[in-house]
């Protein structure tokens, strides 16, 4: 068995010459900018390398805290972010140039997320290529497996490419996208539709830039892709080593890259949230640690552990700090560091990673033929696709073929356990807040720069500038998204949804 050495083309087994530290990342964010500051912080303390910003669902849907919308949803799942002036809380105290990376759930409000981070950057006089920022900023994969789509699809799209266009011209320490498959395989996907669904969907944010005059070079070696790494402990490594060596070769082969950096796949590894189960909860630390040594396995750069009580809702600061703990002590302790794909030559890993990077090609090349990830978007093929696949999954468990330990077997009474309880008061705090920003802040500064904002958009040209200056003046989300609605429309539902 002849394999490369790792570092070279395809990076089958892995994209550097020599194994090295991950970089470790949670995912974290609840109530007010003040509560998740102060998680944050006391996260950065125990040794936290990056974060990810979890965001509520009213921000991810473009909508401030006092829209009757948002009524209930205020803080609940992630934490709220209305204008600039939670940014500066939510980071207040955390030097942006000593973070690796500072990750987030923006995707349809991808061009807003950097718009801030760029006017916080410019209010503290840094430059932001000092500082990693991660912005998600993969909208096509809303439309399939979230649901937290603003525009119609095609302007969906535009706006990403903006963030990309900007981010690879202007800002090139950033990653200005992360092809996502991980809401793909948590919406019930197979491993390969996982890759192959999200690849095409970086096809098409690829296609778009390159059609405005951006070099593959520029855009490609500034992305990261996002996989679940699930419970499937083999199949998995296979699936990321497989990954890389369709991504290196549709770089060189079908886009004529260059720059080696364009092929190289980084990969930003989450352990599967659906695998966890609010049954027997404290099981969920062994799966995530199998999950995890899977990713670090499989030669992953960045990495988030679920914590062992996400099944019941935000995580708990003991239940945090302990999925923290699971990926230093894998890191540090186990030695699995010592090499890189330290398992390659086994017969069995070999044939998977071959078989999955022949059933991705032939799933891509189908894509190709159905008129590419947009047309499959539009029609339903991608939902249908992954609701099938999401069905047989269901059936195994409730028949017992695939068995949960907790859920269908060796069930017993779990130990009463507490979760994280959202206080009570923060949406009321938070829509207090942002009434005060909007009561103190230069409201005919916001009229002009949303009336530029707004021309930009109609004149069809990239809105992230024009969206920063709304930011610096604390335009907030929902008057961004009203004023960009004018354009682009609304998203809705088709028969097929």
């Amino acid at each position: 068995m002849s394999l490369e050495k790792p570092g070279e083309y395809p990076y089958t087994r892995g994209i550097n010459a020599d194994a090295g530290v991950w970089t470790m990342g949670q995912y974290g964010g609840f109530g007010t900018p003040a509560e998740t500051n102060a998680r944050f912080k006391m996260l950065l303390d125990q040794g936290l390398t990056g974060f990810s910003v979890a965001l509520d669902l009213p921000t991810q849907l473009g909508l401030d805290s006092d829209d009757p919308l948002s009524l209930g949803e205020v803080g609940r799942v992630g934490v709220a972010i209305d204008s600039l002036a939670d940014i500066e809380i939510l980071m207040d105290g955390i030097p942006l140039e000593k973070i690796s990376q500072v990750r987030t759930t923006a995707n349809s409000i991808g061009y807003i997320w950097a718009a801030m981070f760029i006017a916080l950057a410019e209010q503290r006089n840094v430059d932001p290529n000092k500082f990693g920022m991660f912005i998600q900023n993969d909208v096509l994969k809303e439309y399939v497996a979230r649901g937290t789509q603003i525009f119609p699809a095609e302007a969906g799209l535009k706006l990403s490419v903006d963030v990309i266009e900007h981010i690879a011209t202007k800002i090139p320490k950033w990653v200005s996208l992360a092809m996502s498959g991980y809401h793909i395989r948590e919406a019930g996907s197979t491993a390969v539709q996982e890759v192959a669904f999200t690849f095409a969907n970086a096809r098409e944010y690829l296609d778009q830039a390159i059609a405005r005059g951006v070099s593959v070079d520029f855009v490609a070696p500034t992305l990261f892709t996002f996989l679940s790494s699930n419970i499937d402990f083999l199949p998995e490594i296979a699936k990321f080593r497989a990954a890389r060596r369709v991504w290196a070769r549709l770089m060189r082969e079908k886009y004529d890259a260059k720059d080696p950096a364009s092929e190289k796949l980084r990969i930003f590894a989450f352990t599967a949230g659906s695998s966890l189960t609010a049954q027997q909860a404290m099981n969920n630390v062994v799966r995530t640690s199998i999950e995890m040594m899977a990713a670090a396995l499989g030669g992953i750069q960045t990495m988030h552990v679920s914590a062992f009580d996400e099944a019941l809702g935000v995580p708990t600061e003991e239940a945090a700090t302990l999925a923290l703990r699971t990926q230093q002590v894998v890191a540090f302790e186990t030695g699995v560091l010592d090499s890189p794909d330290p398992l390659a030559g086994s017969f069995e890993l070999e044939r998977m990673t071959d078989d999955l990077e022949r059933e991705i090609w032939e799933l891509l090349a189908n894509i190709e033929k159905r008129g590419g990830a947009l047309e499959c978007v539009n029609n339903g093929y991608f939902v249908n696709e992954i609701s099938e696949n999401s069905y047989k999954l269901t059936m195994a468990i409730e028949s017992g073929e695939k068995k949960v330990v907790g859920v269908n077997a060796f069930q017993s009474e779990s130990a009463p356990f507490k979760p994280f309880e959202i206080n009570p008061k923060s949406e009321s705090e938070q829509v207090a807040s942002l009434k005060a920003v909007r009561a103190k802040r230069d409201n005919k500064a916001v009229t002009a720069a949303l009336e530029n904002l707004l021309s930009v958009a109609k004149a069809g040209e990239n809105v992230v500038p024009a969206t920063v200056e709304a930011i610096k003046v604390y335009a907030t989300v929902g008057e961004i998204v009203n004023e960009l609605r004018k354009v682009y429309g609304k998203w809705q539902p088709t028969k097929i949804f």
